[in-house]
């Protein structure tokens, strides 16, 4: 690694971090604008003025939004996500067993996703024009233009109300075969799966096109090297980085799109907990879930960033 490709991907951990720090800033921001007070939510319509006060200062309300802000950051920093308003338990011990549920559920679905719109992308950039590329390009627009909301209710309706192969709600709690993993991952995985998959599809075929209508892909081509050797031996190398950036801005939605698919299918995951945690106003736990979010957002995204710098053979040399 020489010291120019060293230096962007230096730069690229430092915008990250930045912009994290911004996230935290905006997610504090937005949970304080909530409302509502929390104390007279917290003791109920019976609290006296007395109760209320006394319950804002134990619970350092009555301090500067700033100083909060500076409190709930330094925790964030050493790995103390504060303490529930409404369970009065540690945000840490309330969201462990919730955010395993929510990765589990996103492997599964990356596992699925990736192989399948790569394998579908490349071969409609291979075969472009083709009644298959057509077929292919017109369910995934098709897909698209359809909320994840509504597929997830029709996925529902389909196969849990009127062919009863699957349960309504996704409880993955109690898995302990193949099979019931199969039943609780199904229409959540399904759901999710309409909408990256299409994603992915659409951004993996547009950056393969661009690799192939290069000068040196077409001079393979006329040199009788075969289709399938051009794609993977001359285009795919050059196009890992876009193709990259397509796969990490695809999952990422899965940290907004698991918020709907948790919530229709009561699935018992981290964005359940905070559809939750909102309704009752418990601060510290909205911003915890928040903050997984963005961190694992901007993981991706700076990730896929450094493959791209990385796979550049320009900069390499």
């Amino acid at each position: 690694m020489n010291s120019q490709v060293l230096r962007l991907v230096m730069g690229r951990l430092g915008v990250a971090a930045v912009t994290l720090l911004i996230v935290s800033l905006v997610v504090f921001g937005a949970t304080q604008m909530l409302p509502g007070d929390v104390a007279e939510i917290l003791l109920g319509q019976a609290a006296t003025p007395e109760a209320v006060a006394g319950l804002r200062q134990a619970m350092h309300l009555d301090q500067p939004a700033l100083w909060q802000y500076g409190h709930w950051l330094w925790g964030l920093a050493q790995g103390d996500l504060g303490t529930s308003y409404a369970n009065n338990m540690p945000v840490a011990q309330l969201i462990g067993g919730r955010l395993v549920n929510t990765l589990r559920l996103a492997a599964v679905t990356a596992a699925i996703a990736v192989p399948l719109a790569l394998t579908l992308g490349i071969t409609c950039a291979m075969y472009r024009g083709s009644l298959y590329d057509r077929v292919v390009s017109a369910g995934v627009i098709g897909v698209i233009s359809v909320p994840e909301f509504m597929i997830a209710t029709l996925a529902v309706l389909i196969f849990a109300v009127w062919l009863k192969w699957l349960p309504a709600l996704s409880l993955g709690n109690d898995i302990s075969s193949i099979g019931q993993m199969l039943r609780a991952f199904a229409m959540p995985v399904i759901t999710l799966l309409c909408v990256i998959c299409a994603q992915m599809i659409r951004m993996t075929r547009a950056a393969m096109i661009s690799v192939l209508d290069s000068p040196y892909v077409e001079m393979a081509l006329l040199k009788g090297a075969s289709r399938p050797r051009m794609v993977l031996h001359h285009a795919l190398p050059n196009a890992v980085g876009p193709i990259v950036n397509a796969v990490a801005l695809s999952l990422s939605y899965l940290f907004g799109g698991v918020i709907i698919v948790e919530t229709v299918f009561n699935y018992p995951g981290v964005a359940r907990l905070m559809v939750d945690s909102v309704a009752t106003r418990d601060l510290p736990l909205i911003q915890a879930c928040a903050m997984i979010f963005c961190i694992g957002y901007l993981s991706l995204i700076t990730f896929a960033d450094v493959i791209a710098i990385l796979s550049n053979p320009r900069l390499r040399k």
